[in-house]
């Protein structure tokens, strides 16, 4: 029997699941279900970014949201948006559906988790307008720095800050206090 491939709008109408499920290529794949480290960080810097640039109204970041544009439907672990480019309802309050690409995708390495998958999805989300992609990889304490058209950035020193979209430059923070929060 073959598998029947479903549209973004049958995937649309799916129940959500946990943990959540992507629509790339016609066929859905399930995220791994997070753990401890992947977890806490997912936490800490969705609540770190917004201490900064959420008064400020530069943006805000959310976890687990569900963003649809293009042929997909992807969940990164972080996504943050610019201020101006959330989606609202009538009544300005945040929309429950984001049916634009994100400005700055995060995504944090599961120990199972296909490395080359989520790649993937950084890339994708790059040639869909979004400014900057991170991959956070807990095990070997690194993060890769992703810019629409450049080459990949390699961060694994503790004392350096990473680079940030211009929206979020007042939000700063250095590779060791990142794994900081693992402790």
């Amino acid at each position: 029997m073959v598998n029947k491939l479903l549209t973004l709008e049958e995937f649309l109408q799916l129940p959500e699941t946990l943990p959540a499920g992507e629509y790339i290529h016609g066929k859905i794949s399930q995220k791994p279900m997070p753990q401890g480290k992947h977890s806490t960080i997912k936490t800490e810097i969705a609540a770190a970014i917004n201490a900064v640039i959420k008064p400020a109204k530069r943006g805000r970041a959310f976890s687990e949201l569900r963003c649809t544009f293009g042929d997909r439907s992807i969940v990164p672990d972080v996504s943050v948006y610019s201020w101006e480019r959330i989606p609202r309802d009538a009544n300005g309050k945040i929309a429950n559906r984001f049916n634009l690409a994100l400005d700055w995708t995060i995504e944090i390495l599961s120990p199972d988790q296909n490395q080359t998958k989520v790649v993937k999805n950084i890339l994708y989300c790059l040639r869909n307008d979004t400014q900057f992609g991170w991959l956070i990889d807990p095990e070997e304490e690194t993060v890769f720095v992703y810019l629409p058209k450049q080459e990949i950035e390699v961060f694994d020193e503790a004392e350096i800050n990473l680079p940030v979209p211009i929206f979020a430059q007042d939000f700063q923070l250095t590779l060791g206090a990142l794994f900081n929060w693992l402790m």
